[in-house]
């Protein structure tokens, strides 16, 4: 007996902002009900003292320490800008008065 029915896909279909045509009802009615068959079988796999994660490889992130620093180049990037207002970059005005 088939877990999802046509009425199954259709809500989904809703709650999922999408239009399907009536006739692709009965292939992804076939579709989920295989995805739900693959999830019953990953179900079954005994992961007893298998350590939860969050991706296969693990990924540990490298850091630095945050520093304040001047740079040697600070006046030839501020001689670069179209307009230069003392130490800043001069931008036209985007909100109104």
């Amino acid at each position: 007996m088939s877990r999802i029915s046509a009425d199954d896909v259709r809500k989904v279909a809703q709650l999922a902002r999408l239009e399907l045509a009536e006739a692709t009802i009965a292939t992804y009615t076939g579709q989920l009900e295989r995805i739900l068959d693959h999830v019953a079988q990953l179900e079954r796999v005994d992961t007893e003292g298998v350590p939860p994660t969050t991706r296969a490889v693990e990924v540990v992130n490298v850091t630095r320490q945050d520093l304040v620093e001047p740079t040697p180049v600070r006046e030839e990037l501020l001689d670069l800008a179209p307009e230069r207002e003392g130490d800043f970059f001069r931008v036209p005005r985007i909100l109104g008065d």
